[in-house]
């Protein structure tokens, strides 16, 4: 049974992976292009912050990718050692994740109250 579980979980994992590498990579490189963008041209700070918001959404959402894959890891793995660093990485992850999606949060207030205001 446990090696079935193994067949099945370690694609999943890779596959997880490369979404959430393909998620970071994207959004990269539309961070840089719009960023460059902005840089040569008259840009307001709603603007840059609204390429921040977009980059950190995107960011989010690889690393809960990367989080699941880690989690599937830790169903298959069969040693202390390698659970312990997995752990690790999830709790690292994990702060990431909380300290980023905060900051999204907060950048949308920001701008909503701004809107308010400007309305």
């Amino acid at each position: 049974m446990r090696e079935w579980l193994v067949l099945f979980t370690e694609p999943a994992i890779a596959v997880i992976d490369i979404l959430a590498l393909v998620l970071v990579v994207v959004s990269t490189l539309e961070a840089f292009a719009r960023a460059c963008r902005l840089m040569f041209s008259e840009s307001s700070g709603r603007e840059r912050r609204e390429v921040w918001l977009r980059y950190a959404r995107w960011l989010v959402a690889a690393l809960t990718f990367q989080l699941a894959a880690d989690i599937l890891e830790t169903s298959i793995s069969s040693s202390w050692e390698s659970l312990v660093r997995i752990a690790a990485i999830a709790v690292i992850r994990t702060f990431l994740n909380y300290f980023l999606e905060k900051d999204v949060a907060e950048l949308e207030e920001r701008q909503r109250q701004q809107l308010g205001v400007a309305e």
